[in-house]
């Protein structure tokens, strides 16, 4: 049922022109779930499987996620602070998987088109930056934040992420809590204890634009832009607006395709 689960999911927007689409190239036997992972002693690893998929969609069709917000769910997610989340610009919604096919068809209609698909295995209550965007320079990006007020956060260069921190639920099988916020990691890494504690003091966390759930197998969250926006200077617009001759928006599908309790 799982591997049927995750196939479904990935069952998304059309590909580039002369490729074939992403549906077409994913077969059964490529896809792993939780219970085919056995760590070399034969015993089940602890772990929370998630697939982060990369959309991109051009800007002329960005009203069609209005109509993709409206069919998914915002009841299971929590925010740390919810006004605050939609004044960066930022939309999400929750949704299981018998639902995808619809939503993939809605995007797919509107030029949607898959990017990249990367794959996290974390360990119960480890985290994941995911890179977002990179920092060239040092620059000053602004942001809502809980006050409600606009605020601007100098950081740089390095990289904009998404930090995923996946934890397992005591007393309940599969399921599993799942928190993320933006966060601009400390670029500075060092095994002594003086020098990591200075780096980790670097760090920014956008907090304000956090949010989590609880989720089982074949859940997934679309995380995407209210609206474009047509510059790189807001913490909304470095997370999902790609300028250039031909302006994107892009979107990210988090997956839960297994979990080894």
């Amino acid at each position: 049922m799982v591997l049927i689960c995750t196939a479904a999911l990935l069952t998304s927007c059309k590909a580039p022109e002369k490729e074939k689409p992403i549906w077409e190239q994913v077969k059964l036997s490529d896809l792993a779930t939780s219970s085919d992972v056995n760590n070399p002693g034969g015993r089940l690893l602890k772990t929370i499987n998630l697939d982060i998929h990369i959309f991109e969609m051009p800007i002329e069709d960005i009203n069609v996620l209005n109509v993709v917000w409206q069919m998914m769910y915002t009841k299971p997610l929590q925010f740390n602070d919810y006004d605050a989340f939609k004044a960066n610009s930022f939309s999400i919604g929750f949704g299981q998987i018998q639902m995808w096919n619809t939503i993939a068809n809605v995007l797919r209609d509107a030029g949607c088109k898959h990017i990249e698909t990367v794959a996290l295995l974390l360990p119960d209550g480890e985290t994941n930056d995911f890179t977002i965007a990179r920092l060239n320079k040092e620059q000053t990006i602004f942001y809502i934040s809980t006050a409600g007020s606009m605020e601007g956060a100098t950081i740089g260069p390095g990289k904009l992420a998404l930090r995923i921190k996946v934890e397992k639920i005591p007393g309940s099988r599969g399921v599993c809590e799942v928190n993320a916020q933006p966060v601009f990691p400390s670029p500075i890494t060092s095994p002594i204890p003086q020098l990591a504690a200075s780096a980790k003091s670097a760090e920014f966390l956008f907090a304000s634009a956090g949010f989590g759930l609880k989720m089982s197998p074949g859940d997934f969250v679309l995380l995407g832009p209210e609206k474009y926006i047509d510059h790189q200077i807001t913490l909304g617009s470095l997370f999902f607006s790609r300028p250039g001759r031909k302006p994107t928006v892009r979107m990210f599908l988090l997956v839960c395709t297994g979990i080894i309790d």
